[in-house]
């Protein structure tokens, strides 16, 4: 069964500025490197819908939603929401089907028209909080999906499995304490938003990781902290912070993997949604600013998605 693939056009429009590392030039790298793979042709692409405000209110507060809504600038210009977190005229409508990409994604795997699918779409989310942007972020789309799964499709254990380099601190705060959410992640420490190691909720593996650790330390991580926690859970769905900012050639952090050490997480991530999960998984695109490792790293991720 094929890959499910979502993105929409408006994801490219959401831009911050020519200085900003967080560009529309990360979608279109992905796109060439899926293109020149010739895995493109083998994915089901579909167009994102925007998130309707009832699934946003499952994870944001409304007084924050109503915030964006007032927040959206003029065209040419930008409201900022924290130093490097602006928004542009698009960058709402953005939002709205970066989150809706994962609903979507959600409703596609658990009324069986796939297993798996990926989100390519932007802006990111695991940094936006219930009331706030940061981060990058503006709304939390893997958040808001799990919110969903939960809420529409009655699931009662799931999985949150974020790898991007820095710690999905707003995905942390909607979900810490929900036994029905099993969140693991690994992390750069000390680095932005400098959170996840004090005192983290018995539902969060928050494994901290210093600067310069490279793919072997990492895999061991999944083997000896994560797997065990993941198969105890016995989750009904995984979704996936897909961030790949920890890549070597990356110099949003100082961590050290490759394309390999991506391909060899997620098919770890399938064996336990296999196990346990009738296979499905959705994974949404959040760090990633190396455009050319970014490309391959993502291309390794969907091939062990859809194991070829």
């Amino acid at each position: 069964m094929e890959t499910l693939y979502f993105t929409h056009p408006s994801c490219r429009q959401h831009e911050m500025g020519d200085w900003h590392p967080e560009s529309p030039q990360r979608l279109d790298a992905i796109s060439d490197q899926l293109l020149a793979s010739g895995l493109m042709s083998l994915l089901d692409a579909r167009p994102a819908p925007a998130a309707d405000r009832a699934a946003l209110l499952r994870v944001h507060e409304a007084a924050y939603l109503d915030f964006l809504a007032a927040s959206v600038p003029a065209q040419g210009e930008y409201t900022p929401l924290d130093p490097d977190t602006l928004m542009n005229c698009h960058t709402l409508d953005a939002a709205l089907h970066a989150a809706g990409a994962a609903v979507a994604a959600v409703d596609a795997v658990m009324t069986g028209q796939a297993e798996t699918a990926f989100c390519s779409v932007r802006p990111p989310g695991h940094h936006a909080c219930r009331d706030r942007a940061m981060g990058f972020c503006f709304l939390n789309n893997i958040a808001i999906g799990a919110a969903h799964a939960m809420a529409v499709h009655g699931l009662r254990r799931l999985a949150i499995v974020d790898f991007d380099v820095h710690h999905g601190n707003g995905t942390e705060e909607m979900f810490a304490g929900d036994d029905r959410v099993l969140m693991c992640s690994f992390f750069q420490h000390p680095l932005f938003p400098h959170s996840g190691t004090s005192q983290p909720a018995a539902n969060m593996v928050n494994v901290p990781v210093p600067p310069y650790t490279t793919g072997p330390a990492v895999r061991a991580i999944v083997s000896e902290q994560w797997l065990p926690r993941l198969d105890a859970h016995r989750p009904e769905l995984i979704l996936v912070s897909a961030g790949f900012d920890a890549h070597r050639e990356d110099d949003m952090s100082q961590m050290g993997l490759v394309e390999s050490d991506y391909a060899w997480i997620t098919d770890k991530i399938v064996g336990v949604a296999d196990r346990h999960a009738g296979g499905r998984i959705v994974s949404t695109l959040e760090g990633g600013y190396e455009l050319s490792a970014l490309g391959r790293s993502v291309v390794a991720h969907i091939r062990a998605l859809s194991k070829l």
